[in-house]
């Protein structure tokens, strides 16, 4: 009786110090996952900044400044070929001096940024069909893949036939360039979706459009940036095409003009100009909003810590 009665008392504390252990190991794990899930947001300090972020890309620029000069002072080539640099930046006091320089970016920024909300609200749509139609998926898929592979630069002379040489040629243009890059990417993120997310919509009540605005397209985020980042880039690199090709004066003066009428007057430091800005023009869009867009996503899913 008194063996059975200590057996019990040491089953219960074995059992006792068993649960603490337990607790503690699922306390541990909570305290882990937490740690995990906790990723630092503050700012980071003004020179580290500087180091990291700036730095890099001035060192470049000059190294590129640098070996041009030497180029240019070496002989390695024609003038009228390899102008100074300083002939380029003669090139653009010129336009900063008559007032034209933001006319003529802003006609090309304005128009590449109105084409490519158009591309955003024709390929978003899109892109949640073919993802999620397998019909579709079949039929368009590959027609989608393929227009992404084109270059931009032969829709032009059809464009120009259909419409003319007008804005809406334009637009047709950076259309067809920008909305399978778009369409592409947000079925790229859609399939990257765990099922268990929209298997817990589903539960939730989240289906049809609402699970598309609520689950599918939050969850598929990642993937649908990676797309407008890449659809942005069609979209300018197809303006500037069509510009180059279907220049006139009723479009206004764009970047893509200033470049043709540069090679026309045999120009070589305008274009040069021409070609820095387009490039300019290019990268400060992308560090202005698509860059802070995709890195604010991303720390949101605890993958990036700045």
């Amino acid at each position: 009786m008194a063996s059975t009665e200590t057996a019990s008392s040491e089953t219960a504390v074995s059992g006792t110090a068993v649960s603490g252990t337990a607790s503690s190991d699922l306390a541990g794990l909570e305290a882990g996952l937490d740690a995990l899930d906790a990723v630092p947001v503050e700012r980071p300090p003004l020179r580290r900044v500087l180091l990291h972020k700036v730095l890099p890309p001035v060192t470049a620029v000059v190294l590129v400044l640098a070996v041009w000069k030497l180029l240019v002072v070496a002989g390695v080539t024609a003038d009228y070929k390899l102008p100074d640099p300083s002939a380029v930046w003669h090139s653009l006091r010129e336009l900063w001096l008559q007032g034209t320089l933001f006319d003529i970016i802003w006609t090309s920024v304005s128009r590449g940024l109105l084409g490519f909300l158009a591309a955003l609200a024709l390929g978003t749509p899109l892109g949640l069909l073919v993802a999620r139609v397998p019909f579709v998926r079949a039929a368009l898929g590959p027609i989608l893949s393929g227009l992404q592979s084109l270059p931009s630069v032969a829709w032009v002379p059809a464009a120009v036939i259909w419409l003319g040489i007008t804005d809406a040629a334009m637009y047709a243009v950076i259309l067809l360039g920008a909305v399978p890059s778009i369409a592409n990417g947000l079925v790229s993120g859609i399939d990257q979706v765990p099922p268990l997310y929209l298997r817990a919509g589903r539960t939730l009540g989240a289906t049809g459009a609402r699970g598309a605005r609520h689950v599918l397209l939050p969850a598929a985020l990642p993937g649908y940036i990676a797309g407008l980042k890449q659809g942005w880039a069609f979209a300018w690199r197809s303006l500037m095409a069509a510009e180059l090709i279907a220049s006139s004066p009723d479009l206004g003066l764009g970047l893509g003009q200033y470049l043709e009428n540069a090679r026309t007057d045999s120009d070589m430091p305008g274009v040069l100009l021409g070609i820095l800005l387009i490039l300019f023009v290019g990268i400060a869009i992308d560090l202005a909003v698509f860059s802070p867009l995709e890195r604010r996503v991303l720390r949101t899913r605890g993958l990036a810590a700045k």
